[in-house]
């Protein structure tokens, strides 16, 4: 890297650059003070390249500060998780909820604090919730006989999951103009909480047709600041998506695509089974897994994942 004043701004690398500035008066000095004396030369030559030398590991240095600054700025600073209903009708919409709450249990088990976005929309901070969850996006398929099913049918439904890191700073800019913002009363249980006033916020990015719905926030700039949070996440995940796929024949794995369409997991409760079809593992004891037990099915995908890499 080349030397810049700026570096004297951040506070990581303020003593560094001065350090660096000094040796430059330094050898400055030294080619000065040779004149035409030829030994006095020779000495300054020397002085010039030990000081170069103690420069470049200084730039060596802030160049590791700095790379390690851009690490943590990329970091999410929460993870938003997202559920929808697939095939399968009402089905498909209990698996949706079932979903949501074994994340929820496994969050708690973890010490990581869950907060609603919207109804089947919540959001974990934790610092290495994203890490453990980012190859949880994709379809889940659900084979099981639904309490209202009399004749002892099995069904199958799906249910999708999106896996959203909210960053600090984003790539992706988005223009003003492209977003459509709906207002709307916030719901409540039982009817006495609903808020009279129109809090809840929808945002409709036009050129994609994406939609993000909040409104579990108090105020509607709270409401319409996650949305846009959210929204932000979405397209970059879709970017993501669109750079994979050019790339899908150089890839020896599916892990780690974030595909919302990939069916990536089925949970068989006839035979008490989970199989995550990406690493063709499989895993017992359903009310388990579905109480939150999905340590197992974390550790073996981040496993699976590093040895790709």
């Amino acid at each position: 890297m080349e030397y810049s004043s700026e570096l004297k701004k951040n506070f990581a690398t303020a003593y560094l650059a001065e350090e660096y500035e000094r040796l430059e008066e330094e050898k400055r000095a030294a080619e000065s003070a040779a004149g035409g004396d030829p030994d006095l030369l020779r000495l300054a030559k020397e002085d010039v390249l030990r000081i170069t030398a103690r420069q470049e590991e200084i730039l060596a240095e802030i160049e590791k500060i700095l790379a390690k600054e851009r690490e943590e700025e990329s970091k999410p600073l929460s993870v938003v998780m997202e559920f929808r209903a697939g095939a399968g009708g009402n089905e498909a919409a209990i698996f949706a909820k079932d979903l949501k709450g074994m994340y929820e249990k496994f969050a708690a088990m973890r010490g990581w604090r869950a907060k609603p976005v919207d109804e089947l929309t919540f959001e974990i901070a934790g610092g290495d919730a994203y890490d453990a969850l980012r190859y949880e996006t994709g379809v889940h398929r659900v084979q099981r006989i639904p309490e209202t099913e009399k004749s002892g049918r099995i069904h199958t439904s799906t249910a999708s999951v999106a896996v959203l890191p909210i960053r600090a700073t984003s790539k992706i800019e988005i223009n003003p103009a492209d977003i459509e913002m709906e207002f709307s009363r916030s719901g409540g249980a039982g009817g006495q909480n609903v808020n009279k006033v129109e809090t809840a916020v929808r945002l409709v990015h036009t050129p994609t047709g994406i939609d993000v719905r909040s409104s579990s926030e108090r105020s509607q700039k709270a409401n319409r600041d996650k949305a846009l949070q959210i929204l932000t996440a979405k397209l970059e995940q879709l970017h993501e998506e669109e750079e994979a796929k050019k790339h899908a024949a150089e890839r020896k794995s599916q892990i780690g695509t974030a595909d919302r369409s990939e069916k990536i997991r089925t949970y068989n409760f006839l035979q008490d089974r989970v199989t995550d079809h990406r690493i063709k593992e499989s895993w017992h004891n359903l009310p388990k897994i579905m109480s939150g037990g999905i340590e197992d099915i974390i550790n073996a995908l981040q496993k699976a994942a590093i040895q790709v890499e």
